[in-house]
């Protein structure tokens, strides 16, 4: 009944169905390469991997390897982007998903080959140029995160030789919106079940993300996660080796006997003891879409308490749920995060200026990437503490 039909004084029932909230979706990401068809510079979402095919044709180089390995592992949805063949293929790629506000994930496999059909290694110089505009990039954007590949392997390098160069790759590029994965991995090839063809492991390890976020959160570290469809890795690394890889912030995707090929490994680019881990740096970038997602409506509102009240509200709500599900550390809020939004940050200054400045602290988790077994030895018997 509508309220200008009611005449008679009584209490009348009204159904309402309010709108649901922005929903913020994470571990998708952008897929950078060249493909067969399709239209350059333009990004195709896709659901399922069987439109690959549909959108762009026959394999391609590596994209369809990263793509394929990406639903193999839980992700959907993604999106593809082909590159043109011109010398700023990778920068005209990046501006075309600059306006994507539904992704957070970005991935080039296609950097270990030259344009063409045959995969063809370019330099390892022109490699870590190409993966450094990536980050920087991904930096400038303040909202997605990079998943970058190894160098190619050279035929007849061996593990060590393999490791140094890793090493040096790892040298040249810095940053905290971004992790570096090694080594490359085997998998059937497309057009032959019974062919095999060494890939890198982007597609696989953002497939990973996407699972891990969906079972537990973006708050969770991508690792010690099963890495499906693959078959074999280039090197199989001892935990020595990748003693020397882990704390350089290289992450190793490791064979385990009776529990399958896994990635292990969790940590960014960054020198910055803030952003050592991958879960940390996406759980900021999360928080900073949300804010983006939700506040939006509030430009052009008056500029004054009820706006200051307002936002503490709203952004305490969504850090008190990110403490509950296990994103923060501490046992409270007050332990947890601050909101502060008053005329302490507002003076009048800023107010004239058009702005309403909110100041937001959290303790984020951090995972526990070495657990130590203290086995002690006593009269009374054998005791095991954690």
């Amino acid at each position: 009944m509508l309220l200008s039909e009611v005449q008679t004084p009584g209490v009348y029932r009204e159904e309402v169905f309010p709108t649901p909230p922005p929903v913020l979706l994470t571990g998708v990401p952008a897929f950078l390469g060249y493909v067969e068809k399709g239209e350059a510079n333009k990004p195709i979402l896709l659901t399922l991997w069987d439109q690959f095919a549909e959108n762009f044709g026959a394999a391609y180089g590596y994209l369809a390897y990263a793509v394929r390995g990406f639903f193999e592992n839980g992700g959907s949805p993604c999106y593809v982007v082909p590159l043109d063949d011109s010398a700023n293929a990778l920068t005209n790629g990046l501006e075309a998903i600059a306006p994507l506000n539904s992704m957070d994930l970005v991935c080039a496999p296609d950097l270990m080959r030259k344009v063409g059909a045959t995969p063809v290694h370019p330099p390892a110089a022109q490699v870590q140029e190409q993966q450094k505009a990536i980050l920087e990039y991904c930096q400038r954007a303040g909202d997605r995160f990079a998943i970058l590949d190894s160098l190619s392997p050279t035929v007849g390098m061996d593990t060590q030789q393999s490791i140094a160069e890793a090493i040096a790759q790892r040298g040249e590029i810095l940053s905290s919106s971004g992790a570096l994965y090694y080594p490359w991995v085997k998998v059937s090839k497309l057009d032959a079940a019974e062919n095999q063809v060494w890939v890198p492991p982007c597609g696989h390890v953002a497939g990973v993300y996407a699972r891990s976020d969906r079972r537990v959160g973006v708050h969770k570290a991508p690792a010690n996660e099963l890495l499906e469809g693959v078959l074999d890795l280039k090197y199989n690394l001892t935990d020595a080796q990748q003693g020397q890889l882990n704390p350089l912030g290289i992450n190793c995707l490791r064979a385990f006997r009776g529990r399958g090929i896994r990635v292990w490994g969790a940590r960014t680019l960054s020198r910055d003891p803030n952003w050592t881990y991958i879960n940390v740096r996406r759980l900021m970038i999360t928080i900073g879409r949300w804010l983006e997602l939700n506040l939006a409506d509030a430009a052009f509102e008056p500029n004054n308490l009820r706006l200051w009240l307002r936002i503490e509200r709203e952004i305490s709500g969504y850090l008190g749920e990110l403490l509950r599900q296990g994103a923060l550390r501490g046992p409270n809020e007050e332990s947890s995060f601050f909101v502060k939004c008053n005329a302490e940050t507002n003076p009048p200054e800023v107010r004239d200026a058009g702005m309403a400045i909110a100041e937001i602290g959290i303790a984020p988790s951090v995972p526990a990437e070495f657990i130590t077994m203290r086995i002690i030895l006593g009269a009374s018997g054998v005791s095991v503490a954690g």
